[in-house]
């Protein structure tokens, strides 16, 4: 059973992450939900570390900036037609949003469990 608080929309799209600390680089975006997203890097952030996530939907007009703190670290094992494969990344738990940005994740998490 799938404990998740939130709805998920798993979708890979690009992402900017800018910290004041660290600087911005780019990731990838694995999933997202109202509470979070998952991030694949190949040099996770510290955990505790402000960030910044910068990042577009489709159908959603503008830009969506999330203020965050990565909350988890994974390395990431699994397999598909082209053999074994890995890849890391870091969890960042959603604190906030610019902008009424919470809106336009929100109305996008509504219906099922998982959107495609």
């Amino acid at each position: 059973m799938d404990k998740r608080r939130t709805l998920r929309f798993d979708k890979v799209f690009a992402v900017s992450i800018s910290s004041s600390t660290f600087g911005e680089c780019q990731g990838i975006a694995r999933n997202i939900s109202a509470g979070g997203m998952f991030v694949e890097l190949s040099d996770p952030l510290p955990l505790g570390s402000a960030v910044r996530v910068h990042f577009t939907l489709p159908d959603t007009p503008g830009e969506i900036v999330a203020r965050g703190e990565v909350k988890g670290h994974y390395f990431v094992n699994f397999a598909d037609a082209g053999g074994p494969r890995s890849l890391t990344g870091m969890g960042v738990r959603f604190v906030g949003f610019d902008e009424g940005a919470e809106g336009m994740i929100s109305g996008r998490m509504g219906g099922s469990r998982n959107l495609h």
